[in-house]
């Protein structure tokens, strides 16, 4: 239900973006962990008035997608996660990835070596507390910070 309900946020979103002063086609989603499985299974399973613009699923549990099509259209994704995820995640993150670029759809991986699962924004003095800057600049190189 979760997966369901991450496809019908993004349509619900891009269907009232007006609204709220947003451009539809500047609708993403990001997730972590389990909520990163639900950011990649939008990014694999939306109907076209549901497409993020972008999706970014941070130390997904998304190795269940293993089998899943990329979509011709497929929107571009920026993942993270972290060597020692406690979990194991960390190979997910990296799979997504080669089935991004595999498709030739836009993808960036970010791997740190330590962080563990679910750092978040939470500061540890590593590298992994400036994550977002590099998501940042990543959203900032595709164009969607710009007016």
């Amino acid at each position: 239900m979760s997966i369901a309900d991450g496809l019908a946020a993004v349509t619900y979103v891009r269907q009232h973006a007006s609204e709220w002063g947003v451009s539809p086609d500047r609708v993403g989603i990001i997730g972590f962990s389990a909520g990163g499985a639900v950011a990649a299974a939008v990014a694999l399973h939306y109907q076209p008035d549901g497409r993020p613009a972008f999706v970014a699923p941070i130390y997904a549990a998304a190795e269940r997608f293993k089998n899943d099509p990329v979509p011709t259209d497929a929107p571009p994704m920026f993942a993270v996660a972290a060597t020692d995820d406690q979990l194991g995640l960390a190979p997910d993150s990296v799979a997504l990835y080669e089935k991004w670029t595999a498709a030739h759809k836009s993808a960036e991986l970010h791997m740190y070596a330590k962080g563990g699962h679910g750092f978040g924004m939470h500061k540890q003095n590593l590298p992994t507390d400036h994550w977002i800057d590099s998501f940042a600049a990543w959203l900032q190189l595709q164009g969607w910070l710009n007016k």
